[in-house]
């Protein structure tokens, strides 16, 4: 029913279904890629979140060095027993309402710079841990991406072993009509096409399994309907290996986590030791603290101290203030806080290894894949020049064979020849490719 409405509607406006535009996928290029994946992956949220976190530990520790602001609301009931402060003599009365505004600060914690040092480097670290993430996520973009690419060019190459393979086919069937060649000829190159065409459909399936792997990761929701750009036959320039090194040196964070590591685990030392130093601290009550909820008591109250002239007071002042100052001296502990101290300096010298080691990882990956770009470049034109050899020598055979001078299965390995030679130029290309954004990804470029 709804079909046959759209139909009518469709017939009214003067147009068909059918005719309706069908949008174009999108063409991306590995910069969009990896915007998109960088957008739409779950890693770089995740580790965005740790930041986030991270951040409001900082404003926590900031906050606490800070004097803090609390109100004290309080009702105590002790049982009566005939006297002004009933069974409890410690109270001041049966009934005692306390009603405070209360000023607290740690007085010490305002030269104590550790706590907000420390959670500062602690957001450093979750700060470059996106960074890290990022540079995985673009490994696998850059992977994925590539494969697509590889992936099509095989597939036209395979194409194009078809359209070669039926001309093969023509040729022997027009040979053995003039009675030029055997019928087994022409079998041989039925066979030939019929793996071609098996060829070429695998080479189409997989370009679709790459669109898929790369389309989950720069779609909000799953698509594998979008194009790639092919520039392969431009490779960027290979920059010095010095440059590399510099780049890579100051742009790496996985060096820089590792670095705020090390700050951090050193300012953790510091906290620990805090806890052998003597702590001072200030409160200031201001509000009630009285039998009655009221600023000044309307009636003459025992208040049960025998210390007053009069036992009875009338118009009693229930408001007013209080301070306190409190220094506490850690004296012993039984070895804890030397304990956390040393359990500090072990995770220091832990992150000093780690920087140490993250260095070290950084030159072997910059190394080896420098090394893997620069040898795939150098079989560029190696491999361009085996295309050439084996195109011609397909043309060669054929000629041969249509002189009968060559057999079928000459025809046919130069068939295999020439498709293996253009496959492995195309997956010389895109090695190259694939090291290239490597490297760029590691000095930062990208």
């Amino acid at each position: 029913m709804t079909g046959r409405i759209l139909a009518l509607f469709c017939a009214f406006a003067g147009f068909s279904p059918a005719q309706t535009p069908t949008p174009e996928p999108p063409t991306i290029k590995l910069e969009d890629a990896i915007v998109r994946a960088r957008q739409y992956a779950g890693q770089i949220q995740s580790a965005t979140s740790s930041v986030l976190q991270a951040r409001e530990d900082t404003r926590q520790a900031r906050a606490g060095r800070l004097p803090s602001l609390s109100a004290f609301n309080q009702f105590i009931y002790t049982q009566g027993n005939g006297t002004p402060s009933g069974v409890f003599v410690a109270n001041d009365g049966v009934h005692i309402y306390n009603e405070q505004a209360v000023v607290h600060q740690e007085l010490l914690s305002i030269v104590r710079h550790g706590e907000v040092d420390r959670a500062l480097a602690a957001e450093a670290v979750a700060q470059a841990k996106i960074d890290i993430a990022a540079r995985g996520l673009n490994q696998t973009v850059i992977q994925n991406y590539f494969a697509i690419v590889s992936a099509q060019r095989k597939a036209a190459n395979a194409q194009r072993a078809v359209a070669e393979a039926e001309r093969f086919l023509d040729i022997t069937q027009k040979q053995e009509k003039g009675g030029e060649a055997a019928h087994a000829d022409v079998i041989k190159a039925q066979i030939d096409l019929a793996q071609r065409r098996r060829d070429l459909a695998d080479a189409r399936l997989n370009a679709e399994k790459a669109k898929i792997a790369l389309g989950v990761l720069i779609f909000p929701s799953f698509s594998a309907e979008f194009n790639v750009v092919d520039d392969l036959q431009n490779p960027a320039v290979l920059p010095p290996i010095a440059e590399a090194q510099s780049q890579a040196a100051a742009s790496s964070p996985d060096v820089k986590a590792a670095s705020a590591g090390v700050q951090q685990a050193g300012l953790d030392v510091s906290v620990a030791r805090y806890q052998y130093l003597p702590s001072l601290a200030l409160d200031f009550f201001y509000g009630i603290d009285a039998n009655q909820f009221a600023i000044h008591s309307a009636e003459a109250q025992a208040t049960g101290r025998s210390t007053l002239p009069n036992f009875e007071v009338e118009n009693r002042k229930n408001l007013g203030y209080a301070a306190q100052a409190t220094l506490n001296i850690p004296v012993w502990n039984w070895g804890a806080t030397r304990s956390k101290v040393k359990q500090a300096e072990l995770r220091r010298d832990q992150a000093q290894l780690d920087f140490s080691v993250a260095q070290r990882t950084l030159q072997s990956n910059l190394a080896a894949a420098y090394t893997e770009a620069r040898g795939a470049l150098a079989q560029i034109e190696s491999l361009r020049s085996s295309v050439d050899l084996s195109t011609e020598s397909l043309r060669l055979t054929l000629l041969r064979y249509q002189a009968g001078e060559a057999t079928a299965l000459e025809v046919v390995d130069a068939q295999n020849t020439v498709n293996t030679a253009r496959n492995a130029l195309d997956d010389g290309l895109a090695r190259y490719r694939v090291a290239l954004a490597l490297l760029q990804t590691l000095t930062g470029a990208i």
